[in-house]
Order: C-alpha cells, then sequence, then structure tokens
C-alpha cells in the first residue's frame, strides 16, 4: 500500500499542477454532483450482479461487471471524515470500554479524550498524553493506530482538527499563530501534569507553543514533549517535499493553490487549499503504486477474497478522506517552516514576540526518526536538540527507528513494538525527575 506520504508536512501541489482559481472548486462540486446519477446506477447493478438469485453473479463476467460498478464507485466518491472505530482496550489484561467526548472546542478543533471506563482502580497513575495530530490534509482518525497503541497504558487526548470547509466565514480566519495559541490554551484546560507528542507537522508550532510557555513560567507547561518525523529544520536532507516549497516560493503557492470554498459549504467564500487538489498531490506522488492497488482490487472482487478486499477498502476509505486548509494557515506554514527555516535561524516569532526555544528547561526532549523516512528526512527533528540548548542532557533522548520511512514512525508494527515502549519509558523517566519551576527561573 502506498503510505509514504501520510502526515508530515503540509502537503504541497505537485509538479505541473494548473494554476487554480476559484471557479475550478465550483466546477468541481457541478462534477461531483454530476457523477450522483452514475453511482446511482452503477450500485445498482452491482447489487444486480452480486445477487446470488440471479445466475449471472456465479459466472466469471458477472462477478467483473460487480467488480467494475464497485471501481468506479470508490473511484469518483467523495469520502467523508472516517470514524474513531475504538470501541474498547486492553487495560491491565482487562478488556476496557472506551468512550470518546471532546473536552474543548473551538471553531477550528476540538480537543477528544479517550476516556477508559475502568473497572478497577490502577495500581499507579498512568502518563496523561496529549497527541497533536498532523493538520496536513487527512483527519485525525489517521492516527487511530497511534492512539490504539497508548491507549493500554497512558490516559490520551488528541486534537482533532476541523474541515475549513466546514467553517462559517463568520468565525475568523485560522493562521499558524491560532494553532500555537490553540495549543497553549489546550494544555491549560488539561491542568499540567502532561506529555505532549507531535506526530509530524505539529512539531514546530509544538516547540513554539512550549518554547512561549518556559519564557513566561508557566506552570501548565508540559513535562515532556515528544517530536516525531517532524520538520523542525528541512534544510538538513531535504526531500522532494522540502525542494518543491524551496523551488517554488510562497507567491506561486499563494497564485496557484489557493482558492474559495463554494456554495453550499458552511465555510462559502473562505480562502483554503482545496482537499481535491492536496488529494491530487498525494496521489501523483505514487501514481503507479495506486494504480497497481486498484488493479488488485478489481482481481481481488473478482476472485472473492474478502480479506485483501477489506484491507484495500479499509486504507483507501482513510487515505481519500481529505479536508480543506486554511489558506492563512497553509501559507504561514509554508513559508515560516519550508521557505524560511524560520525556527532553526532563530527567526521565527509568534503574535511579533520571538520564540525562542533555548528558553525551554523543565520540559524534557524526545525525538524519533524512521531510518527510511522520505518526508522528513534524517535530523530534520534531532535538530529540535541543538535548539533547545538548556534541556539538561539526562532528559533528552534521541531514536531512529531502523527500517521504517514515515509512516512507520507512528504506526505500525514496529512503531507498537519497539517505539511506544521507549517512549513510555522517557515520559516515566521524565515525570519522576521533573524540575522545579523555581529551577527553570534561575
Amino acid at each position: 500500500m502506498p503510505i509514504g506520504e501520510f502526515g508530515g508536512a503540509p502537503p504541497m501541489a505537485v509538479e505541473g499542477s494548473p494554476a487554480l482559481t476559484t471557479p475550478m472548486y465550483w466546477m468541481y462540486e457541478m462534477a461531483q454532483a454530476s457523477l450522483n446519477p452514475a453511482r446511482a446506477i452503477t450500485d445498482a447493478t452491482k447489487i444486480l450482479f452480486q445477487n446470488p438469485l440471479n445466475p449471472w453473479s456465479h459466472t466469471e463476467a458477472g462477478k467483473s461487471i460487480a467488480a467494475a460498478c464497485e471501481l468506479f464507485e470508490r473511484t469518483t466518491r467523495r469520502y467523508g471524515k472516517p470514524e474513531w472505530g475504538i470501541l474498547d482496550t486492553d487495560v491491565n489484561g482487562v478488556r476496557t470500554p472506551v468512550e470518546i467526548r471532546s473536552v474543548w472546542e473551538k471553531p477550528f478543533c476540538r480537543l477528544l479524550y479517550f476516556d477508559r471506563k475502568l473497572t478497577r482502580p490502577l495500581r499507579s497513575p498512568q502518563p496523561r498524553v496529549l497527541i497533536v495530530a498532523p493538520m496536513s490534509g487527512h483527519y485525525a482518525t489517521l492516527l487511530r493506530g497511534t492512539v490504539e497503541a497508548f491507549l493500554p497504558n497512558h490516559e490520551v487526548y488528541i486534537t482533532d482538527w476541523a474541515d475549513a470547509r466546514m467553517v462559517p466565514l463568520a468565525a475568523g480566519r485560522f493562521d499558524l499563530d491560532d494553532y500555537v495559541d490553540y495549543l497553549i490554551e489546550m494544555l491549560h484546560v488539561l491542568g499540567g501534569n502532561m506529555h505532549i507528542i507531535a506526530v509530524c507537522q505539529p512539531s514546530v508550532p509544538v516547540v513554539a507553543a512550549v518554547s512561549i510557555m518556559e519564557a513566561e513560567n508557566d506552570p501548565s507547561v508540559p513535562i515532556s514533549m515528544t517530536l516525531m518525523g517532524g520538520p523542525i529544520d528541512t534544510r538538513r536532507n531535504p526531500t522532494a517535499v522540502n525542494n518543491l516549497a524551496a523551488e517554488r516560493g510562497i507567491d506561486w503557492f499563494r497564485n496557484n493553490v489557493i482558492t474559495k470554498v463554494p456554495f453550499p459549504h458552511p465555510g462559502v467564500m473562505r480562502d483554503v487549499y482545496p482537499g481535491f487538489l492536496q488529494l491530487n498531490g498525494f496521489i501523483s506522488m505514487n501514481l503507479d503504486r495506486h494504480m497497481d492497488a486498484h488493479k488488485d482490487l478489481f482481481r481481488n472482487l473478482v476472485k472473492g477474497d474478502g480479506d485483501l478486499v477489506d484491507k484495500h477498502r479499509d486504507f483507501y476509505d482513510e487515505y481519500l478522506a481529505v479536508m480543506d486548509l486554511s489558506a492563512e494557515y497553509y501559507l504561514q506554514t509554508v513559508d515560516t517552516v519550508f521557505v524560511k527555516h524560520a525556527l532553526p535561524k532563530g527567526e521565527m516569532t509568534h503574535r511579533g514576540k520571538p520564540v525562542e526555544p533555548s528558553k525551554v528547561r523543565r520540559v524534557a526532549l524526545m525525538t524519533v526518526e524512521g531510518e527510511n523516512d522520505d518526508i522528513s528526512g534524517l535530523g530534520q527533528t534531532e535538530a529540535t536538540h541543538e535548539l533547545c540548548s538548556s534541556i539538561p542532557n539526562h532528559r533528552r533522548v534521541h531514536y531512529v527507528q531502523k527500517g521504517v520511512g514515515h509512516y512507520g514512525v507512528f504506526n505500525g508494527s514496529r512503531f507498537k513494538s519497539e517505539i511506544v515502549p521507549r517512549i513510555h519509558d522517557f515520559m516515566v523517566s521524565s515525570a519522576t525527575v521533573k524540575p522545579s519551576l523555581a529551577y527553570a527561573a534561575e
């Protein structure tokens, strides 16, 4: 499955993308609407040729017709936000129900809490973890496996970013400064005694938020921050995504990938980087692999291989579900992180004030990278250690996971068996030697 482009930096328009103007989004909506009758017909045809009472359903031709109908419907559908599907977890050997509820909300984000309904008290408190999901085109459900891996031994919260086309224009703008403000407010709401994990793209705003809180001696500063495959310094081992931003410059992105949300969405007339254009970029990065995957789907549907068909459906139901990004956030992130390299150069500001990672002293730091990461190159996340120079050496860890790409940094078997236990141990050790506020103010 083509998974290398999940997460990471905000998705870039690929080489050769046409200039995007406002009418293009409206034309896309019209095209989607015009395909509805065709999708209905193919769906009915599929049902007809899957009905066991139809003699054709048992023939190679009938199975091929049903498979072709499903393929057409899936490749022309607009995929909605996936469900979390996390109903329970294992806590100390006991299967425990999980209730997902919102504990904080603003127009562009909800803070979700995975409340484990424990039937017996824990022997000792478990680390409280705020997972900051990427706001880079896919929904937070992309981190379903990440959440499931942490749930048995942690209290888990996660940022659930909103689709910009669903946010009314009256709710105001949202940019990178607002993103940082949201993170700080969440940490205040959670009331301290928290560990924060940034998965890919959020690494920069998380470092900024923690730096600002440290500079102000904020008592709600997290105990530790873990950055996973994040673009802290994209000058190190730059990838194709990094190079594209540097070559194009911010004006090219502003002129070619920003448009207004059309009617009838709630965010009508909001400036966005639309999800359908992001998806075009995702797919173009590995077009041959996506085409092969859909050819395999057709063959497996005809053969009746349910397991492989279900795996394909599960993957692409998530992969093809994309959301619009606020234009202000997208452009400011591209400019700050990928064009100007403002954070590693010491030039990043928030609301006009400098962001100074050297102020971070109370927060332990762990960075995690994948050996084969083709989105955030090796060393880009590790650069955080040089920036956060005031953190004592015994409270910092860097780990490179062998044999994984970008997706494997936060999901998959090696993530669960090798990365999660290290992060857990790091959090526990960080909490036992947390410096005092007085120490940090020295």
